[in-house]
C-alpha cells in the first residue's frame, strides 16, 4: 500500500513542478526543461527529480545549476500545493535515458544496415 502513496505523491510532485518550472521560475539559465520522472523514498523525505534539458552539456549544466539556485523556492511552493507534513527535500538529476536510448538505436540501425 506504501508503494501505491510514494507513486502517486511522485507523480503529483511531477506534475506541480513542470508547472512551476515552466511558468514560475524567471532565470535566463533555465532553458528548455522537461520534468521526465520522480523517485520518491518510502518515508517521502526525498525526491530524485530527473530532468532532461534541450541542448549541448553546456546549456544543461546551466539549467541544472539555475534550477539547483531555486531549489528552495520550488520547495516552497510545492508545500503549498501539496497538501503533506513534510515536504520532501528535492534533488535534481540530469536524465541520460534518452540520449542513452537514441545512441542505442543508432547503433542498431548501423548494425542491421552493415548486413
Amino acid at each position: 500500500m506504501a508503494k501505491n502513496r510514494t507513486g502517486r505523491v511522485g507523480e503529483q510532485i511531477k506534475k506541480e513542478l513542470s508547472l512551476l518550472i515552466q511558468s514560475e521560475l524567471k532565470d535566463p539559465r533555465i532553458g528548455f526543461v522537461t520534468v521526465t520522472g520522480v523517485d520518491v523514498t518510502n518515508d517521502l523525505s526525498q525526491a530524485k527529480v530527473y530532468l532532461s534539458v534541450f541542448g549541448d552539456d553546456e546549456k544543461k549544466n546551466e539549467s541544472l545549476k539555475g534550477i539547483e539556485k531555486a531549489t528552495g523556492f520550488l520547495r516552497t511552493e510545492l508545500g503549498k500545493r501539496i497538501r503533506l507534513r513534510h515536504t520532501p527535500e528535492l534533488i535534481f538529476k540530469i536524465d541520460e535515458s534518452i540520449a542513452y536510448g537514441s545512441r542505442i538505436e543508432k547503433l542498431l540501425g548501423d548494425i542491421t544496415h552493415d548486413k
